[in-house]
Order: C-alpha cells, then sequence, then structure tokens
C-alpha cells in the first residue's frame, strides 16, 4: 500500500501506448465529437444521395476523399506529430504524489500544486493530467505496481476537481 508520500518507480514512455493516449484525447475532445459526428453525417448523406442517384460519383467521391482525409488526420497526423515534436516522450521520469505532485529526471524536477490541474481523466494505460484543454501531463499506469495504481486513481480523485 501506498503510504501518504507515495514516490513511484522510474518511468519511460513507450511509443504505441503514447499514440493510443494521444487518440484518446483527441478524441474525446468535444470539438473534435462534433467534427467526425458531422463528417460522419455527411457522408452517409453522401451514400445515400449517390446510391438514390442524386449526387454524381465525382461528388461521392469528393465527399469520401474528405471524410477518410479527416480521419486519417485524427488517427494518425496529429498524434504522431505531437509524439515526434516532444522530446518528454523520450524521457524516464519519477513521480511523487504528496502535497503536490513532482516529475524529476537527471536534468531537473517541476513541482505543481494540485490547484494548479484543472482535471484528469484516466485511459487504458494512463492518467491524463489537464492544466487546460490542451496541455496536459501523462503518466503511465505502469508506473505505478501492483494496488498502487488504485491508489493512485484514488489521489488523482481526491486532489483534482474534474
Amino acid at each position: 500500500m501506498i503510504s501518504p508520500s507515495m514516490t513511484s518507480s522510474v518511468f519511460s514512455y513507450q511509443k504505441a501506448k503514447v499514440i493510443q493516449a494521444l487518440r484518446y484525447h483527441f478524441i474525446t475532445r468535444k470539438e473534435i465529437k462534433i467534427l467526425i459526428i458531422l463528417v460522419n453525417v455527411f457522408a452517409l448523406a453522401s451514400a445515400v444521395l449517390f446510391f438514390i442517384k442524386r449526387i454524381s460519383p465525382v461528388a461521392f467521391m469528393t465527399g469520401s476523399i474528405v471524410w477518410f482525409m479527416i480521419m486519417l488526420a485524427f488517427w494518425f497526423m496529429l498524434p504522431y506529430s505531437i509524439y515526434k515534436r516532444s522530446k518528454t516522450f523520450l524521457d524516464s521520469f519519477t513521480a511523487t504524489l504528496d502535497t503536490d505532485m513532482t516529475i524529476e529526471n537527471e536534468r531537473g524536477r517541476k513541482t505543481w500544486q494540485w490547484k494548479e490541474f484543472r482535471s484528469f481523466m484516466e485511459s487504458p494505460h494512463f492518467f491524463h493530467l489537464y492544466f487546460d484543454a490542451r496541455s496536459f501531463f501523462l503518466i503511465p499506469k505502469s508506473a505505478f505496481e501492483g494496488d498502487d495504481v488504485h491508489e493512485a486513481r484514488r489521489i488523482f480523485k481526491e486532489k483534482i476537481s474534474s
């Protein structure tokens, strides 16, 4: 069990899991959900209109290409470009959850008070700690051994008002 002052072991990031977490981040954003719904409705409408011969094959194909490009952007281009630009995912860290949260590595340390986090979200492999709608820090669940992941979840729920 974790003591009130919990220090995790050193953790690092795995590319495939980070890409999945970034996809999860994008898909859960309200504006992206709305865009995806609208694009899918447009794609279905163009398919129906093409089937009943109300639009030409060129119009249907154009709509299909737009749908494909938007899905490609959200599923591959955005997550991979963010992963590539961020040097954070190449480092190893130690996280300390106490009266505040500290992340450190051989190059330095950063401490945040809990009130600096706006919300947190959990995906299959990560805790996403949000500063605002677009800025967040990923902490792998694998950083916490055994039941410590449950204790970390409890601390995040208690300290960060969602």
